[in-house]
């Protein structure tokens, strides 16, 4: 039965995968340049998995992990501009093979920890034998900048297993700040470059 899932979802990434290579492809030949520093798919495991349900109060059974976690698949895209990220988004939202069912932009609102992404719970069809399943991935896109920021903030919370102290939250919030001003400039000097193309 686990495998069965299991297996299903690495279906489901390599569909996810493939689709995503496709249109950054036909992007790049239509733009003549890709927006894309990098990307990187995972499959979540079976302990985190059961630690999320555990978190949002669930009996940990194939049938919660289906219903109640929507990131058994993620995907993350890391670009070079801020303009890029909704270049990004709106290729994957124009797919016929991607269904959106939920979009997060915590670009233009950030969380409170400062944390910038932009993220979007889709649908991706995964064919069996005898039928097709949508089953759900999450999508990350974000700027090199905020993927550098997300990882130390990933980081310092592992450090701090409680309650992070005021003085370090409030460091992290400023520090949040400045990559979003440098998000800014990249994107104005990117603007500059534009002009001369």
């Amino acid at each position: 039965m686990f495998n069965d899932f299991y297996t299903k979802y690495e279906y489901g990434m390599k569909m996810l995968e493939t689709e995503l290579e496709i249109l950054l492809h036909a992007f790049e030949l239509e733009h003549g340049y890709t927006p894309v520093e990098h990307m990187k798919s995972r499959l979540k495991t079976m302990p985190s998995m059961k630690k999320k349900l555990e978190s949002k109060g669930y009996e940990p059974s194939i049938q919660n992990i289906e219903k109640h976690v929507s990131d058994i698949i993620g995907c993350r895209i890391v670009v070079s501009f801020l303009s890029d990220v909704y270049d990004v988004v709106s290729l994957i939202s124009h797919s016929p093979n991607i269904i959106i069912k939920e979009r997060k932009d915590y670009i233009s609102n950030p969380k409170e920890s400062g944390y910038s992404s932009y993220h979007l719970i889709v649908l991706v069809p995964v064919y069996l034998e005898h039928h097709v399943e949508y089953i759900q991935a999450e999508i990350q896109v974000r700027t090199v900048a905020m993927d550098f920021w997300a990882s130390l903030d990933h980081k310092i919370r592992y450090k701090f297993k409680e309650a992070i102290p005021v003085e370090v939250q409030e460091e992290m919030e400023e520090y949040a700040k400045d990559i979003q001003e440098l998000d800014r400039k990249m994107y104005h000097l990117n603007q500059i470059m534009n002009k001369y193309q």
